[in-house]
Parts: structure tokens; C-alpha cells; sequence
């Protein structure tokens, strides 16, 4: 568990965290908040008056977002946070950071085109929905030496382009893969048609990512047209359940990206186990020590670089590391 989202980890040190792991070279804005917030003892007491779980440096900072703080420096955004801690703590309280950003659909899908089709697949932790369709949005990815290739929807290109760079042997595909049934599982499901919804993913994104602010908008769009079930619940106590009601003949792949982190370890486990025994695929794309037993099973990582951030998640297919991935998709490197 990254100690941004570790709740038994004490909160100066978890902004401090998610400013020198998480933020930097993503957001300077979010680097110098959090840097802020954890140098800061009396902005530390007021985020402590939150329950544990609900103190993370991603929800304070987009619960303040929603309600218009300023993107700038930290001593403005200090006083704003301290003049309206009522209106941020209550959003706090009910909401969650559940960021469905659908760039991360570039790196899943050339393990899923890998996979065996027709498939049929199910998201845990997926929010609105946006990553469900993976085979709906045009894709362009970027090779170091200039190139690109382009992949569209099987009709048409789409006016979602996901971008990404890739590096080592990956298999891109030629075609979109067949998925013919998809659906979700989610403890507080988002609704795609709902401009509320809407509007708090708006805010999960950081504030210098304009292109995924973009994205969004246009993968709404394209997910509204048509809408996913996604079932409320549990995802160790609902999946069982859901990969049962998946049309025969198909291959099954379950799959999640940051997600297993807010889990704790038994959790955790508990899943991994159901992966294992359940007749699926099973796709994670998770912080390099979340998932029980693939860090162990990386061997020596490339060196962190332009492709590679540190902070890094391992794409791992039943287990088994085959990429590294930018969390919100970015950029893909393929293990050899």
C-alpha cells in the first residue's frame, strides 16, 4: 500500500509521500500543497479531524478542487482550505477517490487483444464505467524513435484518442478485441448520465492535466450512449456472483487498476485467492507492492526514466508481471 493511502500512516507523512513520490513531475501544484500541508501542523490538525481513510492528499485536494480553490501556491490555498474546512470535510465524508480516468485503457489493451476472444469483461472499482470500453475509444501510440501507430474502433475512429508511449516488445494489436459483455463492481458506483458525478470526476483529475480533462468529457459522451451496469457492492463479495452471470463461451477477464491498494492486506489476499480460483483471466494494473506476490515476481526493474516513472505500476496478467504502466496511462513499457 503506497503510504499516501495507508491509513495507519500519520498524516504529515502521507502529504509528505504523496509529494515526493506521487506528485512530482506530475502536478507541481499537488507537489507543493501536499509539502505544504505536511510542513503544516495546524492544516495537519484540521485533516486529522477526518476518519483515517478519509484523509488521503487525493480526496482533500479534489474535495477543495469541487468546491474552488484556486490551483497556485500553498499559502492561498492554506487560507482557502481553513475558511471553508466545513464544505471540503462533508465532501470528504461522502465521497471517494474513484478516478476513472479511460487512458488507462491504453495500456490494458494489449494484454487484453492478447487474450483469447470473445471476451467478456468485468472491472472492479470501476467508478463510472469509463474503462469498460476499451475497444470504443481510438488509440495512438508513440514509439521513442518517432513513430506511431494508430488503432480505431472496428466502424470508425472515435473522437476519444488515448495517446501513449511504448517501449520493449509490445504487442500491439491490429484489431480491437471482440468483448461481448461487460459490467462493473463498485462500492459507490458513479452515474456516467449524472452531471454531478460528472462534475466530482472532473475534479479527481490533477490540476495541470488538461488533456484528461478533455478526455473525460469526450469518454462521457461515448459511455453514455451506452451505459454499463455497475453493481453495487463489495468487490470480494460480488465477484463471484458476477462472473457467474458472464455469457458462455466467452473468456472472462477481470481487471483493476488502482484499486487493490485501498484494500487492506487481508482483503487483499482474499481476492488474489478468488483469482486464482475462479474460471477468469485476471488483469491487475496496481502500485508495484500492492498486488500479494507480483513485486516479488518483477525481478530487477528497468531504471526509472522519461517512460518509466517511479512510481510506476506493475500490469500483471493471472499474476504475473508483463509491463510497466504510468498510472493514468501514459506510457507502457513491455517486459521482455
Amino acid at each position: 500500500m503506497r503510504a499516501s493511502t495507508d491509513p495507519g500512516v500519520a498524516t504529515a507523512e502521507r502529504y509528505r509521500a504523496f509529494a515526493e513520490v506521487e506528485a512530482r513531475g506530475m502536478s507541481a501544484c499537488y507537489e507543493r500543497w501536499a509539502a505544504g500541508v505536511a510542513a503544516d501542523p495546524e492544516i495537519v490538525k484540521l485533516i486529522d479531524l477526518l476518519p483515517p481513510v478519509k484523509r488521503q492528499p487525493n480526496l482533500v485536494f479534489s474535495a477543495a478542487r469541487l468546491h474552488g480553490a484556486v490551483v497556485g501556491e500553498y499559502p492561498a490555498f492554506a487560507a482557502w482550505l481553513r475558511e471553508h474546512w466545513a464544505l471540503v470535510a462533508a465532501t470528504c465524508l461522502t465521497h471517494a477517490t474513484q478516478t476513472n480516468e479511460p487512458g488507462r485503457c491504453a495500456v490494458l489493451l494489449p494484454a487484453l487483444a492478447a487474450l483469447a476472444g470473445p471476451l467478456a469483461i468485468i472491472e472492479v472499482g470501476a467508478s463510472a464505467g469509463l474503462c469498460l470500453h476499451p475497444d470504443r475509444y481510438s488509440y495512438r501510440y508513440r514509439f521513442a524513435d518517432g513513430g506511431e501507430r494508430m488503432l480505431h474502433p472496428r466502424d470508425r475512429a472515435n473522437p476519444v484518442v488515448l495517446d501513449c508511449d511504448v517501449s520493449g516488445p509490445v504487442p500491439l494489436p491490429e484489431r480491437m478485441p471482440e468483448i461481448v459483455w461487460r459490467a462493473g463492481i463498485d462500492l459507490h458506483p458513479l452515474d456516467v448520465c449524472s452531471d454531478a458525478d460528472v462534475a466530482w470526476l472532473d475534479a479527481l483529475i490533477w490540476p495541470e492535466h488538461d488533456d484528461r480533462r478533455s478526455r473525460l468529457r469526450a469518454a462521457v459522451a461515448v459511455a453514455r450512449q451506452e451505459p454499463v451496469e455497475i453493481v453495487r457492492g463489495d468487490l470480494n463479495a460480488q465477484i463471484e456472483a458476477l462472473v457467474a452471470r458472464a455469457p458462455a463461451g466467452a473468456t472472462v477477464v477481470v481487471f483493476h487498476t488502482a484499486v487493490l491498494a485501498y484494500l487492506n492486506a487481508t482483503d487483499r489476499g482474499r481476492f488474489a485467492a478468488q483469482m486464482t480460483r475462479l474460471p477468469v483471466r485476471w488483469l491487475s494494473n496496481e502500485g508495484q507492492s500492492v498486488v500479494p506476490g507480483v513485486l516479488e515476481r518483477l525481478g530487477e526493474a528497468p531504471a526509472p526514466s522519461h517512460s518509466i516513472p517511479a512510481s510506476a505500476f506493475i500490469l500483471a496478467l493471472d499474476g504475473e508481471p508483463i509491463a510497466l504502466t504510468q498510472p493514468h496511462g501514459r506510457s507502457l513499457h513491455w517486459l521482455g
